[in-house]
């Protein structure tokens, strides 16, 4: 190798007064730039390329029973990428094709080499090698990156058609990679009402999109995402799409907002069931009180007075659910399996069910997805998911569709009905207490589910479509 700035050259031939002739050359031309070492034999060349010691090798065609292009080949079953230059006799242009084919950097015509020449494609040779390793070693430090990033990277066409993808992204969005590449960026989104924004800020002046989105992958699941995406190749029109899945990230900021919202509905829940009790416990004591009086032998005062004991009763009935509903009793946590808690809670509805008519579509994980469960209040909230469910199918029409599945160290339930879906305005208010849009009904089914969720360590969230259906997906973490 270069050593005090010199070259070290190996020349691969069986004639001495070749090597003499070109050791005289390169002295003539370039007396301080290149050490010149000679073998005489193919096999001692073998033996000298083994220990890679050398910049650039010259090698001479016919070297006994092998040639130049034999140790062309052995370069390439070492694996060693070294320049070499061939030297052919005169009108073997056949020879030279085969040489550059084979690896050859070039090739001189051995009676036609003089000492600009032969230094001319020495420096050539070992520049332009320079340069290709330099782009090599370069392509490959971004190939590494491209490879081995956890983030998805999606390079796109001018028509965002995707033309390359990541191992993250195949593994993150599900798809074999001929199957993403027939995929458009915008097929990702799971909102369409966002794609056409997207795709202004992308084709804009400056051509930079940094925002987060929801992604729908091919299993159905929907990912939070950061996406940040900008112009490539002006030329090319290629778009390079950087995107961190943060569906994790969001979910436990979720949950958090849950929790913090359901302590905040406890405590008004307690407040308001200490401030109303009170007044209420007076007020019965009241109507007894009348009911004995004179005022009771009437038939208009006993009716008032019935009519008041009624709500009060109600009242009271309804702040102890609201109660029940904000409040966990101790949990009797056991190890249980996903599957065997839908199908325990899908018995417990199967004469709703069967009196609906309602097609039911299982896809259930095999082996069982275990998860820690107090079982009587999993299937309560279970079946209030359900019971909703088959309530917004037309009898003869519904399906239920149940999906359970397990990724990394959580397990998940999705509960789809095709019913007559949420309105987007009532989605915010779905879990809060005492919202409905039944005509029957307290409203704190939901709430009860979501307080049982929340107290599992769980996480519950919704997807509806007017007059399409609705979806629950619920995780847990495994057992």
């Amino acid at each position: 190798m270069a050593v005090n700035g010199k070259k070290h050259i190996l020349m691969i031939d069986d004639d001495e007064d070749d090597f003499f002739l070109v050791n005289s050359l390169l002295q003539d031309i370039s007396p301080d730039q290149y050490i010149l070492q000679w073998v005489s034999s193919y096999k001692e060349g073998l033996l000298a390329i083994e220990t890679r010691a050398h910049d650039l090798y010259l090698v001479d065609y016919r070297l006994g029973a092998h040639t130049g292009i034999d140790v062309l080949h052995h370069f390439r079953n070492l694996g060693y990428k070294a320049p070499v230059i061939l030297f052919t006799g005169k009108g073997d242009y056949h020879i030279d094709k085969e040489a550059m084919m084979a690896g050859a950097a070039d090739y001189l015509v051995k009676s036609e080499i003089n000492a600009a020449l032969l230094e001319r494609a020495i420096r050539y040779t070992l520049d332009k090698f320079s340069h290709l390793y330099t782009i090599e070693k370069s392509e490959k430090r971004y190939f590494s990156i491209f490879e081995k990033s956890n983030d998805i990277i999606i390079l796109a066409d001018c028509e965002q058609k995707i033309v390359a993808a990541n191992p993250a992204a195949l593994n993150v969005l599900k798809y074999a990679e001929d199957d993403l590449y027939n995929h458009h960026l915008q097929n990702l989104f799971a909102e369409e009402k966002v794609i056409p924004d997207f795709l202004d800020q992308l084709c804009s002046e400056h051509g930079v999109v940094q925002q987060e989105y929801i992604f729908r992958n091919k299993s159905g699941q929907l990912l939070d995402v950061m996406m940040n995406a900008s112009l490539l190749d002006e030329k090319k029109q290629l778009f390079l799409c950087i995107i961190q899945d943060i569906t994790e990230r969001k979910r436990k900021e979720r949950e958090k907002q849950q929790q913090e919202k359901f302590a905040i509905t406890g405590r008004i829940a307690r407040l308001i069931a200490h401030e109303v009790r009170n007044p209420l416990t007076n007020i019965l004591l009241a109507v007894s009180q009348l009911k004995m009086d004179e005022v009771s032998t009437t038939e208009d005062g006993q009716l008032y007075l019935d009519i008041m004991e009624r709500n009060c009763h109600r009242i009271n009935h309804l702040v102890t659910e609201l109660l029940q509903s904000t409040r966990m009793s101790e949990l009797n946590m056991l190890p249980m399996g996903l599957n065997v808690l839908t199908e325990k809670a899908l018995q417990l509805a199967a004469d709703r069910l069967q009196l609906n008519n309602i097609n039911v579509v299982k896809a259930l994980c095999e082996p069982d997805c275990l998860m820690m469960a107090d079982e009587d209040k999993i299937l309560i909230a279970f079946l209030n998911i359900i019971i909703n469910g088959i309530e917004a199918m037309k009898a003869g029409e519904g399906r239920l569709g149940i999906q359970t599945y397990q990724e990394q160290d959580r397990v998940f339930i999705r509960i789809t009905d095709n019913g007559s879906g949420i309105p987007e305005q009532n989605m915010v208010k779905l879990f809060e207490p005492f919202f409905t849009s039944k005509t029957k009904g307290t409203g704190l089914g939901l709430t009860a589910t979501q307080n049982i969720i929340l107290h599992h360590k769980g996480n519950i969230s919704v997807e509806s479509t007017p007059g399409a259906g609705t979806s629950f997906l619920i995780s847990f973490p495994t057992a």
